[in-house]
């Protein structure tokens, strides 16, 4: 695959941008970490794949992004990364964490199968977020770009993971 004028691998990389530009490296991704498959529904292809980085896909995944980074870089003939920076997702259930503190349920599932981008809904919700309350998401794989936005905004998260294809993650304003 000739890569002169193509996209360079890095963990910033969409993946959308990168299946666009690879697709050879869709099946890559899959075969990698079976959780891309949900990359097949075209509904997730272009509401996840175009916010999602290769970094946030790696945590989704459960793999490393270096080691996703250069399996996918080997495939196009790329140089191989070394430098990358793995995300910490809090899976251990905090101290903060009360049910009856939890003040608003948000379930992305359904705005996901009608093609919108439920993304923008949670950070109007997040930054809305008083102290001491806790905001309740649920969503059918790790929603890391919203969880990283909200860390950004000084929002704490702990991950839930319920199910195969069920995240529950809580948010509250540190």
């Amino acid at each position: 695959m000739e890569t002169s004028d193509k996209l360079i691998i890095t963990p910033k990389t969409k993946i959308l941008e990168l299946i666009e530009s690879y697709p050879p490296l869709e099946e890559i991704l899959i075969e990698y970490a079976p959780a891309f498959k949900k990359l097949k529904n075209p509904v997730l292809r272009k509401t996840v794949g175009r916010i999602a980085t290769i970094q946030q896909a790696a945590a989704i995944g459960n793999v490393k992004v270096e080691d996703l980074i250069n399996r996918l870089r080997q495939e196009v003939g790329q140089d191989l990364f070394t430098d990358g920076k793995e995300h910490n997702y809090v899976t251990k259930r905090p101290d903060w964490y009360v049910a009856e503190k939890v003040k608003t349920v948000f379930d992305i599932r359904e705005m996901l199968e009608r093609g919108e981008r439920p993304v923008d809904q949670a950070i109007t919700d997040l930054q809305k977020l008083k102290k001491d309350e806790i905001y309740k998401l649920v969503a059918p794989f790790l929603p890391a770009p919203l969880i990283d936005k909200a860390s950004s905004l000084n929002i704490d998260h702990w991950v839930d993971k319920t199910g195969d294809e069920e995240f529950i993650i809580y948010f509250i304003r540190s």
